[in-house]
C-alpha cells in the first residue's frame, strides 16, 4: 500500500500499521520525483509494508521521526519504532533498506 501525506499524522500512521516505509521529499526535488515510480512499484509488490510519502516541508512533526537533511530520505519503522534510514537515488539502495523490515 502506498499513501501520500495530506496532514501532518506520520506518528499514527507508524502506530497502527507494524511495517512502515516512508519517503521524505518535497516538490522541488528531482531526485525524489525520480524515486516515487520506484516506491510504488516496490509497494505494489510488498503488500505487508505499508509505504508513505511525506513532504518534508510541509510536515515538520512528520519530518521529526527521522534524521532528514538531505532529500530523498528514507526512513524504515517496524512495530512503532524507528528502524534504519538512507538518502540515496539509487534503487538498490532503496531495496537493501526496505528488505531489512520486510
Amino acid at each position: 500500500m502506498l499513501q501520500e501525506l495530506s496532514q501532518d499524522n506520520l506518528s499514527e500512521i507508524i502506530a497502527n500499521n507494524d511495517t512502515v516505509v516512508v519517503q521524505y521529499s518535497a516538490t522541488w526535488c528531482g531526485n525524489c520525483r525520480i524515486m516515487k515510480p520506484k516506491v510504488k512499484k516496490l509497494a505494489g509488490e510488498l503488500e505487508n509494508i505499508t509505504f508513505v510519502i511525506a513532504d518534508a516541508e510541509k510536515f515538520p512533526e512528520s519530518r521529526k521521526l527521522a534524521t532528514v537533511d538531505n532529500l530523498p530520505t528514507f526512513a524504515t519503522f517496524k512495530g512503532g519504532q524507528f528502524v534504519n534510514q538512507t538518502q540515496t537515488n539509487k534503487f538498490d539502495v532503496l531495496k537493501e533498506l526496505v528488505d531489512e523490515v520486510a
